[in-house]
């Protein structure tokens, strides 16, 4: 199986790229949300998995190996194939999804493209257990990022609660979960007034 995949972005479709791996370009099926954020001439790296047909092997890629992970998780659910777990992780990360799933959140899961109700019904029936350790991978995720902004304040000066208290107030006016640590330390130095 292959499970990685690293090269030059060649081109790139709503749901598909092409990576450039030693002169072989590589298709490679990705979410419409990381399809979106590529740049053609890049570098790029993606965890995949294959899928053997009888007539084709198409492999899907993803940029988190718990992405990753979730797709295999979400192939094991009866009537999930490929271009429906993948149509999932278009919507949302893992985490998210998982948190709707553990949570019994079907009008969240109905939204996506191609699950309908009886596929969110499924999903919650036979994940609800297993979802868990992924909602909680992203939670524990956002809070390791915290820590590391905080530990990069004090490391600068700040106090421990001064340091908390900045990134808390980054966190309530922004989206952090879409940020990097580098980023949500930019933002907590201009709260405290210096850049």
């Amino acid at each position: 199986m292959i499970s990685s995949i690293a090269g030059i972005v060649k081109s790139s479709t709503s749901n598909a790229v092409v990576v450039d791996v030693g002169g072989i370009g590589v298709l490679i099926q990705v979410p419409n949300r990381i399809a979106a954020g590529i740049q053609i001439g890049s570098n790029a790296s993606f965890h995949t998995y294959l899928v053997v047909r009888e007539d084709a092997l198409t492999l899907f890629g993803f940029v988190d190996q718990t992405d990753r992970d979730f797709f295999e998780l979400l192939l094991s659910v009866t009537g999930i194939g490929p271009k429906v777990a993948q149509s999932i992780l278009s919507g949302s990360d893992s985490a998210s999804i998982a948190s709707a799933i553990s949570t019994g959140n079907l009008k969240v899961l109905e939204s996506f493209p191609g699950l309908g109700k009886k596929g969110a019904q499924r999903l919650v029936l036979e994940l609800k257990d297993k979802a868990s350790q992924f909602a909680n991978a992203g939670a524990s995720s956002n809070f390791s990022t915290r820590n590391q902004v905080e530990n990069a304040l004090q490391g600068l000066g700040y106090s421990a609660k001064d340091a908390a208290s900045m990134v808390s107030q980054v966190a309530s006016s922004t989206k952090v979960e879409n940020l990097t640590s580098a980023e949500i330390l930019k933002l907590a130095l201009k709260v405290s007034g210096k850049n």
